[in-house]
């Protein structure tokens, strides 16, 4: 009933000249656009059809009224005019449902998808093409199948006796530093049975969606489908995260708000930590061509598991800054007779001069720079007895009074005792702040420091192409980025952090080096020439990236495992077919030796193999994937014994310890 009705719409529809395209086809958005006009020449047309007629109108007492939205359904209908893809799929029977769209009156946050389980999101770099994607709304019995642990196998352990072939894993360790190769929504899921609430600190620099990164990740999502993507993989995620730990992710701004609104969902906006910007370019580039603003920032999206969290508190390198001037002649006497006079007059009488303009005279045009220079060096050599003048935000009541006292008594000390902490000066109704305290041990050398704000300026972005030991010309973030947010986020070496987003290693390499202990996933089959190789340098002690700042020596070890496949090489083999000869093929060995959904009838699709032959190279690696089972890309950990699969039996002991079975 149904599919006559669609077709006489269509018929119908083709009588009216401003339907059809060039090609004679029938616009759809423009029939829904005239009725929701309620254009009086296709409402005429639908009418004048007596079957349409007793759809789309209803009598009420003497009048017949449209039924707009039915129309509209029927014409948003996915089986509405169908192209080759969908036709071939409604013939064989693998096309389910057939709903009608239901148009909503309200504003809710929903996305194409967003109840779907994503797969795939990742492809060779050299493909160049649109991502297949299969995006199934699963029962939640499929649902459960998909995303439970998976077995673990290839295992090895590589250290400094034996980088090169690793040693054969014969008991896994809790103190074990792991890169698991697979699929890293279904890796994540797998962690959880041994990882749940144990991960300190997760950071991920996912594809950005510009689609010219250098990893071979699709970079070119639509929003939907990105959305759902991170959606599936920040979930587990947060399921992952102890109680006290936290998760960052670097992004660009043209995911930034989509990125924000969805954590927000997900971790909740009171657990949301301030976003960090970077300075990530500078305008020495091409940025800077037809561009103002030139946009040389990225950002560090940051949140919580819970309020047990607490953000350690680190500080950064910084320059002198001129609102230290004052400087205390006679440190050594009681503070109440300190005599406190401007540096810059010190200046000047060094250098035999009244005044600034005396000083400006003698030194010329440089004379301000030359005067900051001399200021600079004065009081780095006499820090501990150079201060600035501050304003006290919320001052006790006692110390307040201190401060009045201060106002009225010009050019006197006034000081206000503490037992626990320093003293409090007042001059002149401001509070002293000494220059010396402003240094601080970072990287092995005692320099002036400032806390870390959310402004992170000073991170080079510049020449990482081969940090590491590695080659990446674009996506790579440099060691110092990581070690700042892992010196912000965790504190002892058993603190586990995990980057499910392993790329180029950089997050490994850090951790590493300092005493962390980690966990990378990566799918792509690079996973041995970046993250896997990038370590085993680490353990030899390669001294780039921040090993000079640590005193890395080399040393440690690293376990390397993957997820076990079964669909998903054929997965893999699907992306990299280049004719539909190769397809032809890739099928029978699928259907000899793969798992194809409960969906696909094989008898039907034989039937009508000409008119799967017709579709396009594109169509016919889209339905292939479509067709595998995918709660079997992977064996599942609770049929590790069925002897079909052939797990070894040291597989089967090193599963069993891995998720305490």
């Amino acid at each position: 009933m149904i599919q006559k009705t669609l077709q006489k719409l269509g018929a119908v529809l083709k009588k009216d000249e401003r339907l059809l395209a060039d090609d004679g086809k029938i616009l759809k958005n423009q029939a829904v656009e005239l009725v929701n006009k309620l254009d009086e020449g296709l409402i005429d047309l639908l009418a004048s059809d007596k079957d349409l007629k007793k759809i789309f109108f209803k009598k009420i007492g003497e009048m017949m009224v449209f039924d707009k939205d039915l129309f509209i359904e029927f014409v948003s209908n996915k089986e509405f005019l169908p192209d080759s893809y969908t036709a071939f799929k409604n013939k064989i029977g693998f096309e389910i449902g057939g709903q009608y769209l239901k148009s909503q009156k309200e504003v809710v946050l929903v996305w194409p998808y967003k109840d779907c389980i994503l797969e795939g999101g990742q492809t060779k770099e050299d493909a160049k093409r649109k991502e297949i994607f299969w995006n199934e709304t699963l029962a939640p019995d499929d649902v459960n199948r998909l995303l439970e642990a998976k077995v673990l196998t290839n295992w090895k352990r590589y250290d400094k006796d034996n980088l090169k072939n690793g040693h054969v894993v014969t008991e896994i360790k809790d103190t074990d530093n792991l890169i698991i190769k697979g699929n890293n929504l279904l890796a994540l899921h797998s962690l959880k049975k041994r990882f749940a609430g144990k991960v300190k600190l997760i950071y991920i620099d996912p594809p950005y969606n510009t689609g010219n990164d250098s990893f071979g990740y699709n970079d070119s999502f639509n929003h939907s489908t990105w959305l759902t993507f991170m959606k599936n993989r920040l979930e587990v995620a947060r399921e992952l995260l102890s109680n006290d730990g936290s998760i960052f992710i670097s992004i660009n701004h043209l995911e930034l708000g989509y990125l924000m609104v969805l954590m927000d969902d997900i971790f909740g906006i009171e657990n949301k930590l301030p976003i960090i910007t970077l300075k990530a370019g500078t305008t020495a580039s091409y940025r800077a061509i037809n561009e103002c603003p030139v946009n040389v920032s990225e950002y560090v999206l940051s949140y919580r598991k819970s309020s047990n969290y607490v953000a350690n508190r680190i500080y950064r390198e910084t320059k002198y800054s001129e609102d230290y001037s004052y400087f205390i002649k006679n440190k050594n006497d009681n503070s109440e007779k300190w005599i406190i006079e401007k540096i810059d007059d010190i200046i000047y009488k060094n250098n035999k001069c009244d005044n600034w303009k005396d000083f400006k005279d003698k030194f010329g045009p440089t004379w301000k720079n030359d005067r900051l220079k001399l200021k600079e060096n004065f009081a780095l050599e006499n820090s501990d007895k150079v201060v600035s003048l501050n304003t006290l935000q919320k001052p006790s009541k006692d110390v307040q009074i201190i401060i009045e006292k201060s106002k009225n008594n010009r050019n006197k000390v006034f000081s206000y005792k503490r037992s626990d902490k320093n003293d409090i000066h007042c001059f002149n109704g401001r509070t002293l702040a000494f220059l010396s305290s402003k240094f601080k041990n970072i990287n092995g050398k005692n320099v002036l420091a400032e806390i870390v704000t959310n402004l992170w300026d000073d991170i080079s972005f510049l020449s990482l192409g081969s940090e590491g030991g590695v080659d990446l010309i674009n996506g790579k973030k440099p060691e110092a980025l990581i070690k700042r947010i892992v010196d912000i986020s965790t504190l002892k070496n058993d603190d586990i952090v995990l980057d499910f987003f392993a790329g180029a290693g950089t997050t490994g390499a850090v951790a590493h080096k300092m005493g962390r202990k980690y966990i990378l996933v990566e799918q792509l089959d690079y996973i041995h020439d970046l993250p896997e190789s990038r370590m085993k340098k680490v353990i030899e002690g390669e001294q780039g990236g921040i090993s000079k700042a640590v005193n890395w020596k080399g040393g440690g070890s690293f376990v390397y495992t993957e997820l076990m496949p079964v669909n998903e090489k054929f997965v893999r083999e699907v992306e990299n077919v280049k004719n539909k000869k190769e397809v032809s093929d890739l099928w029978k060995r699928i259907e000899r030796n793969g798992f194809l959904s409960y969906r696909v009838d094989e008898q039907k699709f034989h039937k009508n193999a000409k008119d799967f032959s017709d579709l396009s190279l594109e169509e016919q690696k889209k339905f292939t994937l479509e067709s595998l089972n995918k709660n079997m890309l992977y064996v599942p950990i609770n049929e590790i014994e069925d002897s079909s699969y052939k797990v070894s039996k040291d597989d089967i002991k090193l599963n069993e310890e891995f998720y305490g079975e």
